[in-house]
This record gives structure tokens, sequence and C-alpha cells, in this order.
């Protein structure tokens, strides 16, 4: 569920029929939201990698990511690995340039709420360089113990992410 006044968002169909939001920013750009797909793999790989995040795993779960995009360019990213009733966040990231508009907030929104709507009861996370940002989301800090076998045998708990990560977590709750 997208914040109300944080973004307007105008539903449309983009050409390749895949459903597409269009919204205005809090700075006043425009910026497209929408399921990522195969032809993405790239662009989400490239902001990653200049982002120094990982990238290891996210190409076999990439139609579980959402991508933000202002004219054919993803300046952002957002996704979320799947085990039993635990989800794992991973990937969110959001273009230099487009930091502070709302864009982060509104991907990590939307993977949230389709992660609850498949029966996600909660999500973890890890973190080398935003652990004072997700807090404002409802995430808290956890020790590695409590996340489950499943999501810890994940790429990114496995070797993506170094040992030193904060680990977070959030319910997933309305």
């Amino acid at each position: 569920m997208l914040r109300p006044g944080l973004l307007r968002v105008t539903p449309e169909m983009d050409m390749a029929s895949t459903p597409t939001e269009t919204f205005t920013t809090s700075d006043r750009r425009s910026v497209s939201l929408r399921r990522a797909g195969r032809a993405d793999d790239e662009a989400v790989a490239t902001l990653l990698r200049e982002l120094e995040l990982p990238t290891e795993g996210v190409a076999e779960w990439l139609d579980r990511f959402w991508v933000a995009e202002n004219q054919n360019r993803v300046v952002g990213v957002a996704g979320m690995e799947r085990y039993g009733e635990s989800g794992l966040l991973r990937s969110v990231a959001v273009a230099p340039d487009w930091r502070g508009s709302g864009i982060g907030r509104t991907l990590v929104d939307r993977v949230l709420d389709e992660g609850r709507a498949a029966g996600i009861r909660e999500v973890f996370l890890l973190t080398t360089t935003a652990e004072h940002y997700f807090p404002r989301l409802g995430f808290q800090c956890v020790d590695r113990d409590c996340v489950p076998a499943a999501v810890r045998e994940s790429v990114e708990f496995t070797g993506a992410c170094p040992a030193s990560a904060v680990v977070m977590r959030k319910t997933a709750t309305k």
C-alpha cells in the first residue's frame, strides 16, 4: 500500500502489458513503478554494483523484484526472497541522484505488501550501510540466531553479505 500524501500514483499499462504505476515523487519528478522482468537483469545488476551491493542470487529472484524507472533508466530497486512464511528483503537500492524522493520507501512498501499478501509473516534483511534507515520502516536489529534456517541458507546469508552485516527483522502486519 502506498503511503497517502507521499506520492501521486496513476495506474497505466506499458507497451509490454506490464502493469505500471506512474507517480510524482516528493521533489516533483515522474517515476514508473513496475515489476522487474528478465530484460531488467543488467540494469538492476548495474545499479547494485554502482552502489557496492551484492548481485549474487538476484537473477534467480528477479520475478519478486520491483523497479522504479525514469526515462528508461532504473533508478531504484527492491526485492524479496521467500522461504515459507519468512521473507528476505534484499537489494533495496536507489540511485544517488534520486535519494530522498520517496522511491526507496515506496519500493519497500510494495515488496512488503506483496509478501504479506502471499503469506509472509516476518521479513529479515542484512545491511552493512543502512542500519539507521530501516528502523524508520519498522525493522529492528536481531541476532542471527533469530533467523529461520531456510533464510540463513540463502545466498545473501551464506556469502553475498559479510558476517559483519547487521540483521534486522520486521513482523509483516498491516
